[in-house]
C-alpha cells in the first residue's frame, strides 16, 4: 500500500505510529496522523496546519483533551488547586526510595508485532488520501494529500481536534489544496 507514499508521507506514517506508542495506545487513528503530521514542521502539510495556529505540542495536549485523558500538566494543575505541590512530593518519594520510584510502569499489555494496527478511520483517511491523489493525477501520495483525507473522512478525533482548535475545515482544505498545487508546480 505504501509504495506509492512519497518519503515524507511514508514519514508521517511512521510518526503517527510513534505518536500512538507514546500515548500506549494499540490502535492508529486519525489522532495520530494528524500528530505524524504536525511532526514534521518543515513539510508543507505541516506549514499549512501552522498557519491556523497549530503544532506538534499543542496537538498532543489537544488530543488528550479530546481523548479525555490526563497529562502530567493536567494532573500537577489538578493537585495544585487542592494544596499539593506535585514537585514537592516527587522529590521526598525520590529521596526515601530513589530517582524515577513515580515514573509509570510500562503497559501491561504488549503493543502487536508490527506496531499500532489502522482504526477503521484511520484506514479510510488512507483510502481518502489516495483517492485526493489520483484525482490530482498525482504520482505518488503527499503529506497534502493525506491531511485531505483527514479532513474529507470528517468524523475522526483529529476533525474534532481540529475544530476544538478554531480551525475553519473549510479554509483549511482550499489551503492544502493550494499548497498541493504549489508543490506540483515548483516540482514540474
Amino acid at each position: 500500500m505504501f509504495e506509492r507514499f512519497a518519503v515524507e508521507a511514508r514519514r508521517v506514517v511512521e510518526l503517527a505510529a510513534q505518536e500512538a506508542r507514546r500515548m500506549h495506545h494499540d490502535h492508529l487513528g486519525t489522532e495520530h496522523l494528524l500528530l505524524g503530521l504536525l511532526a514534521q514542521p518543515q513539510d508543507p502539510a505541516a506549514r499549512v496546519l501552522g498557519g491556523f495556529g497549530l503544532d506538534l505540542e499543542g496537538g498532543r495536549r489537544a488530543v488528550l483533551r479530546a481523548l479525555g485523558g490526563s497529562g502530567p500538566e493536567r494532573d500537577a494543575a489538578a493537585l495544585a488547586a487542592i494544596g499539593i505541590d506535585l514537585a514537592a512530593v516527587r522529590e521526598a518519594v525520590e529521596s526515601d526510595f530513589g530517582a524515577g520510584a513515580l515514573d509509570a510502569p510500562p503497559p501491561a499489555r504488549r503493543p502487536r508485532r508490527g506496531g499500532p494496527r489502522f482504526t477503521d478511520r484511520g484506514r479510510q483517511v488512507m483510502a481518502l488520501a489516495l483517492r485526493a491523489a489520483t484525482g490530482r493525477r498525482a504520482r505518488r501520495i503527499e503529506t497534502g494529500h493525506l491531511l485531505l483525507g483527514l479532513l474529507r473522512e470528517g468524523g475522526g478525533v483529529a476533525v474534532r481536534v481540529l475544530r476544538e482548535q478554531g480551525v475553519d475545515l473549510a479554509d483549511l482544505e482550499r489551503e492544502t489544496e493550494a499548497a498541493l498545487v504549489s508543490g506540483a508546480r515548483a516540482a514540474s
